[in-house]
């Protein structure tokens, strides 16, 4: 796997991510990548943004 970083942040707060934790979500979402449409494994970077709807 290519050196790749992640970070999660929740309400503004920094949350710490453990090795599992870490290298799961890198996977996930790099493996994900892949198979977009237009998108492939040549990509720099990712930004998802979750907000809950009706809160």
């Amino acid at each position: 796997m290519v050196d790749t970083d992640i970070e999660l942040e929740v309400d503004g707060v920094k949350i710490p991510l453990n090795d599992f934790v870490r290298k799961f979500m890198i996977g996930m979402l790099s493996g994900s990548l892949g198979v977009l449409k237009d998108v492939g494994d040549d990509w720099n970077s990712l930004e998802i943004s979750l907000k809950k709807i009706g809160k």
